[in-house]
């Protein structure tokens, strides 16, 4: 896009070409999940940062595709033909919307065995977001952590790494996402909803040790944690006097601090060609079809991720 603004922004443009430098590997993209963050760069909300470069700006977190170089200075256990996943930090014209993208070499892991470029690109971005939160909140096995829109793609990783590391969930879900999160490893299932902290509250009077705020509820939902809980949130929220007063830490969760985790990201390939982690694609749709994907995104709804092929 060359311009900020609705879904109407996202057009195709030509950018040079862009080889494997040192540390460096270069992906034919066969797949870009789309995601919020997606949207709120379309709408100009980073534009004071993405303007210190000139248009167009490139959209996209996660990648998928079939290796087309490795640099100098790459260790890896892929080579030239196979098939990658990346988490993608978008600068400029540096996204994963792009039909190849050079990123580094310890931003990128092998697609788990048997998952198709679609369902691999919906796991780096969220996968690592969802792993930045556990590691901060760093509850102990036998712990319990209330997640917020653990029908969505970050808040079901959360419930289904949180499960791995021997946590105790509560999970909140709409009446028609009820069985799905369930299904992903949820102990306690509560209606979704501004009131939800009560709801976690009837079912854990003690309040939670931890809570992983999903769907950007806030102050909303921090009555639902314990004196000296902690919680995870995705938008920067760092809290209020009267949960800071309760002892109650707030971690603010920046994926980009994973950017260059490869073992982690290796080791979320692993759970998903385990099970562990579901891999879900909403749907899958042409890469000029973008526009369509963001207004679906952004109507609410969707469960797993919109995917964009290349």
């Amino acid at each position: 896009m060359s311009e900020f603004g609705g879904p109407e922004a996202l057009r195709e443009f030509d950018v040079p070409e862009r080889h494997a430098g040192p540390k460096e590997v270069r992906i034919r993209v066969r797949a870009a999940a789309v995601n919020p963050t997606d949207t709120l760069t379309r709408s100009g909300a980073r534009a004071e940062d993405l303007r210190k470069n000139p248009p167009p700006y490139v959209p996209g977190m996660d990648a998928a595709g079939v290796v087309e170089e490795i640099g100098p200075e790459v260790s890896a256990d892929y080579g030239v033909g196979d098939h990658v996943m990346a988490i993608v930090v978008p600068d400029g014209s540096h996204g994963a919307y792009s039909e190849s993208i050079v990123v580094p070499a310890d931003s990128v892991a092998r697609v788990p065995h048997g998952a198709s470029d679609a369902e691999a690109a919906t796991l780096p971005m969220n996968g690592l977001t969802a792993r930045r939160a556990l590691d901060l909140l760093d509850l102990p096995p036998g712990a319990t952590l209330a997640v917020t829109g653990a029908a969505g793609a970050f808040g079901g990783y959360v419930v289904q790494l949180a499960k791995a590391d021997g946590l105790r969930v509560v999970a909140d879900a709409k009446p028609e996402d009820e069985e799905l999160v369930r299904a992903l490893g949820a102990d306690i299932v509560v209606a979704r909803g501004d009131d939800v902290a009560e709801r976690i509250r009837a079912a854990v009077p003690e309040g939670v040790d931890g809570l992983a705020d999903g769907a950007v509820q806030d102050g909303l939902v921090t009555a639902a944690v314990r004196d000296g809980g902690g919680v995870a949130t995705v938008r920067g929220y760092r809290g209020d006097d009267a949960a800071l007063a309760r002892g109650i830490s707030f971690h603010p969760v920046w994926v980009v601090d994973y950017q260059h985790a490869r073992e982690r990201l290796d080791r979320l390939r692993e759970q998903a060609e385990k099970g562990v982690l579901t891999l879900r694609v909403a749907q899958v749709l042409p890469a000029a079809q973008a526009p369509q994907a963001h207004r679906r995104l952004e109507a609410g709804g969707v469960r797993g991720r919109l995917v964009l092929e290349f």
